[in-house]
């Protein structure tokens, strides 16, 4: 009994250790969470998204643990959220069950939960309409996805196909910060497919992981927008390592596959297939980013993230395979400190504050591409070509679950852009930073309100002034550098507003309203109004 008894203390935490399967970074547990972050009840660590689903199952259990501080709206959306993301304990019993509920009482398309594994799956389907300015058109959409784990492995995998018929496809992405989309098949004026595909293979033990998947990845903080890493871009495959030695110190490492869209005429050949398709094999220039962060929380609700990546091309390096190098000065050496045998580089960093001041976040955020340090208050010479966003939000203002907030962004001119073209912040030629590229500021009011339990609304007012891209000569060659906002555009003022309903677990009917007015540098002016309106089974 003795020795079963130390075999028991030393195997359980190996075998209750919870696998890593990441949350889609559009769920609403997301605001959820940030607000009792904000609120000092709990530790959300949300800087790189997404997290997975073990650490919201924890937050929410403790939230449950402190229920006494939480008002009855809250708690009703508690009991929601636990339906979904409290584990649920395995039996003996391998019996696959369709269309029915599952012990936190969700109801799930199919699953089974043996001791030693687990899956769950749902289907996903959509339909929204849009219209506006004279233009509208139908987004249906249909897929799978599911989620398991087997010990210390964890696998999931989404896949939706979208199909949109009607005018106006182009401006619904245009600016904005929906994601970019790779269309598929001969798309028309009026009709076109494309799908997402996202999956992750991971392995868990008590303070990390290790995943291979595909799927965005977000850095820091952004009301509309996030200047380091946001969704703009179309997903990537990429290796992601998540360590947490201490409560007070993180580490995160990943190494993405990007695709240039640049096609390398060396590597492109005759096939002498008899002209079938051109005759043709096309390769694509190499493109491959990678990054790391650290993470320090030197007292409960401060958070400082200071982090790296680079940008290279052509062929992967195993230098940038090992998570601890300093990508910067090893790629400096290895390109003999020549600029164009050299790659991308940037720094970044994330300051919050959570509930110093009470039920308040304070937040900024600044993406450096390029810098002289020594020269930088020196208009001359400088070379500040860097962004930053500073922001800060209040809730349970004026109203119990009201948080309002404001935010400014600022990204100067060149940022996201490289002497070679194959190795721009880009994926499919769409910004990995801010869905405005760069010479631009954006100054944002919002508000949110939840009146009843699972009932979302948003109101956002933002002001942009936008400049011209520049010239790889400007950008290298000039000096002063161009000044901020040269080559001037044009600036927009937009309201939008927002509604949200999940009727069940994952079952959204949403609806918004967008008033868009632009004025153009030559002084033309234009304004539009957008609405959409649809419902979604499954999140995007």
């Amino acid at each position: 009994m003795r020795i079963k008894l130390i075999l028991a203390i030393v195997l359980i935490p190996f075998v209750l250790t919870a696998q890593t399967v990441w949350e889609n970074s559009r769920s609403e547990v997301y605001p959820y969470l940030y607000r009792f972050a904000q609120k000092g009840l709990i530790d959300f660590q949300d800087i790189i998204q997404p997290v997975s689903r073990q650490q919201i199952a924890t937050l929410l259990q403790e939230l449950e643990q402190q229920s006494d501080k939480l008002s009855d709206i809250e708690k009703k959306e508690l009991a929601f959220y636990q339906q979904e993301y409290k584990p649920v304990e395995g039996t003996d019993s391998a019996k696959l069950r369709l269309i029915r509920k599952d012990a936190n009482g969700r109801l799930r398309g199919l699953f089974v939960h043996r001791k030693d594994f687990q899956l769950s799956a749902d289907p996903i389907g959509g339909l929204m309409r849009v219209s506006g300015g004279g233009k509208s058109f139908t987004q249906m959409s249909h897929g799978l996805e599911f989620r398991g784990q087997a010990k210390q492995f964890a696998f999931q995998f989404y896949y939706r196909d979208y199909s949109e018929s009607g005018n106006g496809l182009d401006t619904f992405r245009k600016e904005s910060p929906e994601p970019g989309i790779i269309q598929l098949y001969n798309p028309t004026a009026t009709s076109r497919n494309y799908s997402e595909v996202r999956a992750h293979l991971s392995y868990s033990w008590k303070n990390g992981s290790i995943s291979v998947g595909k799927d965005h990845v977000q850095w820091g903080y952004g009301e509309n927008g996030r200047i380091v890493l946001s969704q703009k871009a179309p997903s990537y495959p990429y290796m992601r390592f998540d360590y947490r030695p201490f409560k007070w110190l993180q580490f995160n490492y990943m190494h993405a596959w990007l695709n240039s869209n640049i096609v390398d005429s060396a590597a492109t050949y005759r096939t002498n297939s008899g002209g079938v398709s051109g005759d043709i094999r096309i390769r694509y220039i190499p493109k491959y980013m990678a990054t790391h962060t650290l993470l320090f929380k030197p007292v409960k609700g401060l958070d400082i993230a200071v982090g790296e990546s680079i940008v290279y091309s052509d062929q992967m390096d195993i230098g940038f395979l090992i998570p601890l190098n300093f990508f910067k000065i090893y790629d400096n050496n290895r390109s003999n400190y020549v600029l164009n045998a050299g790659s991308n580089g940037q720094f970044f960093l994330q300051v919050s504050s959570r509930n110093h001041l009470k039920k308040t976040h304070l937040y900024g955020s600044m993406f450096i591409d390029e810098i002289r340090v020594s020269q930088m208050f020196n208009r001359a010479k400088s070379r500040n070509q860097l962004g930053y966003t500073l922001g800060g939000s209040v809730t349970d203002v004026l109203l119990p679950y009201l948080t309002i907030g404001a935010e400014y962004t600022r990204v100067n001119p060149f940022v996201y852009s490289n002497l070679l073209p194959a190795q721009n912040y880009t994926q499919y030629d769409l910004s990995l930073g801010h869905w405005m590229g760069n010479n631009f500021d954006q100054a944002t009011l919002f508000a949110r309100y939840t009146p009843l339990p699972r009932l979302k609304t948003y109101l956002r007012y933002q002001h942009i002034r936008k400049g011209g891209p520049g010239t790889l000569a400007q950008q290298y060659m000039a000096e002063p550098q161009p000044p901020f906002l040269f080559d001037f555009q044009k600036k927009r003022d937009d309201v939008f507003i927002q509604a949200s309903y999940e009727l069940i677990n994952n079952f959204y009917i949403t609806g918004s309203y967008q008033y868009l007015k632009q004025e153009l540098a030559s002084g033309t002016k234009a304004s539009q109004s957008t609405m959409q309106i649809g419902i979604t089974y499954g999140l995007k």
